[in-house]
Order: structure tokens, then sequence, then C-alpha cells
């Protein structure tokens, strides 16, 4: 525990001291977001606020990971060191930031609203998706466990549902494509609800919350431990909490300077590395599906874009919503931004919790805890 703790509170001291730094850097060579015309009136006055704020919270991901674990080993904590699972997380984490830089670089300099190609894109995130699907599953620990599995999850892993079902070559195959999926889909919704000050900072800070919660709970609960029907196969649960930990703190710590009025945006650098570490703690957590769950509002505000799009096309250029994503429209209604993200933060406090409550209440039903109800 006191390695979380000391990893939460160094994310958090490094994001809210290398926030002002950077904003002064990205200032003074004139690096800031570019807006696009048919937005919000309201959003004319962000023209120039500077962007690319996801590197610090990357940045001071990666860097608490590292100084705390050479804490802890310098004192004589028994934490472990780092391991396989930390560290191809945070491959998968700074790859996709990457790609978001590339993206943000492209746009500041071109000054436009469009930075790589979407096939550029796509390209660069499949071929880091496809890199961390197969070292996820590598590296067995000593009871053979990888730090991902080719069964899908939702809680946990659903046997029936496993991807190897046609022998250990197809399941890979199929592991790497649903790990692009899940990627692809995390990265997008993290980059959509990425429209409003403090928004997508808070909302993802609930959800890595959350997997601080359900990793440190795996780790007491480890198959390696108990050996009960309960218990949890996850390869590093503490090192994931750790790293969810640190990831918060990091996220509050940046959050102070973007809530509004907003010093600095995250932008692609961090929608898309956010992204790519929210898809990284559902693949090792084995809460695949239920992801979606903790992160119901994003999922809700990338349904207003498809639904949108979509209805746009079928009818003829009418729209279900007066502006998509989701926030936007409600701001077209007169409701101020402030208004709007505390809302929203609301709703996804409510998503975590109801997505805790099913995380406990699958554990509950397999130890028997809820009378009448078989696993």
């Amino acid at each position: 525990m006191i390695g979380l703790l000391i990893g939460g509170v160094l994310g958090l001291v490094l994001s809210a001291a290398g926030t002002p730094l950077f904003i002064r850097f990205l200032v003074k060579r004139g690096y800031g977001q570019f807006v696009r015309d048919d937005g919000p009136t309201t959003h004319k006055t962000k023209r120039g606020t500077p962007t690319m704020g996801g590197a610090v919270i990357i940045g001071s991901m990666v860097l608490a990971y590292l100084i705390t674990h050479g804490l802890l080993a310098v004192f004589g904590v028994d934490f472990g060191g780092p391991t396989a699972s930390g560290l191809i997380l945070l491959l998968l984490t700074v790859g996709m930031a990457f790609v978001g830089f590339v993206d943000d670089f492209t746009k500041i300099t071109k000054q436009r609203s469009l930075g790589l190609t979407p096939r550029g894109k796509i390209i660069l995130q499949a071929l880091i998706g496809t890199a961390f699907a197969v070292l996820a599953l590598n590296f067995p620990d000593g009871r053979g466990l990888t730090p991902a599995s080719t069964a899908i999850s939702f809680a946990r892993d659903v046997p029936w549902l496993d991807l190897a079902f046609a022998g250990p070559a197809i399941g890979v195959i199929l592991f790497v494509i649903w790990s692009n999926l899940i990627t692809t889909a995390t990265t997008n919704a993290v980059n959509l609800t990425d429209g409003l000050d403090g928004l997508a900072t808070g909302a993802t800070a609930m959800i890595t919350g959350a997997y601080v919660l359900m990793s440190l709970f795996q780790a007491s609960q480890s198959c390696a431990l108990e050996g009960t029907r309960g218990c949890y196969e996850v390869r590093d649960p503490m090192d994931l909490a750790l790293l969810a930990a640190i990831l918060t703190g990091s996220l509050l710590g940046f959050l102070w300077w973007n809530t509004s009025p907003a010093k600095i945006f995250m932008g692609d650098t961090g929608s898309l590395g956010l992204g790519g570490a929210l898809a990284g703690f559902a693949i090792f957590t084995r809460t695949e599906i239920l992801v979606a769950v903790l992160a119901g509002l994003m999922v809700a505000i990338t349904l207003s874009v498809i639904i949108q799009v979509g209805w746009f096309k079928v009818s003829g250029g009418k729209r279900v919503f007066l502006m998509a994503p989701l926030q936007h429209h409600f701001e077209l209604k007169g409701w101020a931004e402030v208004t709007v993200v505390v809302r929203f933060w609301l709703l996804s406090l409510m998503c975590v919790t109801v997505g805790l409550a099913i995380f406990y209440g699958d554990w509950l039903i397999r130890q028997g805890g809820l009378a009448g109800v078989t696993p």
C-alpha cells in the first residue's frame, strides 16, 4: 500500500509542477490549439491555448513509475520491481501518445483541424496495438500466467469465450484483432470526450481510480494466495494497481491547469495515450467488457457521434443532435460549459460506481454471498 501512496503522490506532484513549465515552453513557441469554425461560439476564445498537455500526463506516469520502484528498492520495501505487465502497458500508453503527438504537431504547424490522415493514424495505431498484443501473450510468470489471455473477459476471463478454440495460432491472431478493437474503441472514446475543459481528464481519473481498487482487490484474492473459486488469475495485479494510482495522480495534477478556464489542453497526445492506458488496464485485469460500463459516459458520447453521422447519411442531411459529440449538443442548448462538465462528471461517477458494483457482485456470487444465485 505504501508503494501506491508514493506513486500516486509522485504522479500528482510531477504533473502539477511540470504542467506550468510545459505551458511556458509551448507559449514561447506559439504551439496553440486550432479551433474549428463550426463549433460553439464560446470556443473561439480557446484558439491559441497551449495543447499537447498529454505529454506531461504520460511523462509523469513513466517517471513516477520508475522513481517509485527505485525508492522502494532503496528502502528495502518488497514490491517486486517493474513487471512485464507494467512495462508492456507503459509501452502501449507511450506508443499511442506518440501517435497523438504526431497528430497534434501536424495540426499546430499547419494550422488546421486535420493532423494525420485517417489512414495514417489507423496504420500507426494498428502497428502499436499489434506489438502490444503479441508481447502481452508472452512473458509467463512462475505460474505460467501471461499479462493477457486469449479468453474474452467481463469481470474475469470467460472460459467458453476463449479465442484459442481452434488452436493456439488462431487464438493469437484473433486476440490481436480483439485487442486492436479494444484499443481503437478506448482511444476514440477518450478523444471524443475531450472537448470541454477538464471533462476527459476528470472522467478518465475516475476510471483509473476504479482500476486502483479492482487491481488491489485482485491482488488480495489472487489464486496464488487463495486458490478458491472466486480468486483471480491476473499477472502482476499490484504493479497494475501502482500504475493506475500513478496515472490517477498525474491526471489530477494536470486537471488543476486543465479545468475551466483551461490553461492547457491534453490534445491527441493525451487522449490517445490515455485511451491506450485504459485498453491496457482492461485487458490485463481481465475486464475487457466491464470497461464499457466503467467508461459509460465515454461510450454514450461515442454513440452520439455514430448516431449523428449515421442518421445524417440515411436521412439526407437531418440531425438527431444540435451538434456531436454529445457535450456540444448541451452547450448549444444553452448550458454553460462548466455545467456540462460537472454534470457529465457526475454521470461518469455513476457509471464507475455501477461498474465497481458489478465487479464486486461477480466475486460475491462466486463466494456464495448472494443467496439463491449461481455463478
